[in-house]
């Protein structure tokens, strides 16, 4: 069943640690954990920061970083920049066309 809870078990940075998790949403923890642990050990290699309470608040920074990047990017579809807010504006501006479109209509019948 997908709403039953996992305890997974996991491994960052050479620690060990359990999780839990929806059944469904194990693939992704997984994915998650890995690109944690990965981060981490950039950071590690790189030597410029010791402990590993450090080194996951720094992993953390930057991911959080990235995705805020990420977000502030304009959707994409098919390969072509999307003007989010200056597409919500004219979809507005359609459905305010329809709108009188279909009152005159009520007028004529």
């Amino acid at each position: 069943m997908a709403g039953n809870t996992l305890q997974l078990d996991v491994t960052i940075l050479g620690r060990d640690y359990r999780v839990a998790c929806a059944e469904d949403e194990q693939a992704e923890l997984r994915e998650a954990v890995a690109l944690l642990d990965l981060r981490m050990r950039e950071i590690r290699d790189k030597g410029r920061t010791a402990g590993a309470e450090r080194i996951a608040v720094m992993a953390a920074l930057n991911i959080a970083n990235e995705l805020l990047r990420e977000r502030k990017r304009p959707a994409r579809a098919g390969g072509v920049a999307i003007d989010a807010p200056g597409a919500q504006r004219r979809i507005l501006d359609m459905g305010e066309s329809i709108d009188r479109v279909l009152a005159v209509q009520d007028r004529l019948v």
